[in-house]
């Protein structure tokens, strides 16, 4: 029996101007020479290197997985926080391409384009939504110690994406991580 495969789901490119240095071609041609059937290009706020990353993985035997990581608004006055979105198709495609579009045109709050929950509502269709880890609506919730509200935005975010939303846990030797990862597999 072969062992299960690695899919990455998240990379910054070189196209996440604020925070990614990773060049796609390095990152596919890695994704390739490691086996990777499969890997996502999920830059902050933008698609800028989606044609780049499609036409580099296709070339080298890596599926190509499309998405973003978009900021969402904050409730009741929170700031806002990150979740991800990967593309399911050509339906998907159209509505993560609208909601930044929306979202750089319409609400665009310290230089930084922020989606709407109504946007999200309107617009989830052929996504699949990642909630954040730490940085996320529900990992916001969970680090401040509110349990109930962390557990509304989790069933706000699985209604607005049935079937479609997964809870996010990352550790990366920072202090909150276990916290954040005993936190979260008690609120599913």
């Amino acid at each position: 029996m072969n062992p299960p495969r690695y899919v990455h789901l998240r990379l910054h490119s070189e196209y996440s101007v604020t925070d990614g240095i990773v060049r796609i071609g390095d990152a596919v041609k890695r994704a390739a020479g490691d086996g990777m059937p499969a890997m996502a290009l999920t830059d902050l706020a933008n698609l800028f290197g989606l044609v780049k990353f499609y036409t580099g993985a296709r070339g080298k035997g890596v599926k190509p997985i499309l998405g973003a990581e978009v900021f969402v608004e904050g409730e009741a006055g929170a700031a806002p926080s990150r979740i991800l979105l990967l593309v399911q198709g050509h339906q998907g495609y159209l509505n993560l391409s609208e909601l930044l579009a929306r979202a750089w045109t319409r609400n665009v709050v310290k230089a930084q384009a922020i989606c709407t929950w109504e946007w999200l509502q309107e617009l989830g269709e052929g996504l699949i939504a990642i909630a954040g880890a730490q940085a996320g609506p529900v990992g916001q919730a969970l680090m401040k110690g509110d349990d109930a509200g962390a557990a509304h935005l989790a069933l706000r975010l699985a209604g607005i994406f049935p079937h479609r939303f997964y809870m996010e846990v990352q550790r990366a030797g920072r202090a909150d991580d276990e916290a954040h990862v005993v936190a979260a597999v008690q609120l599913a």
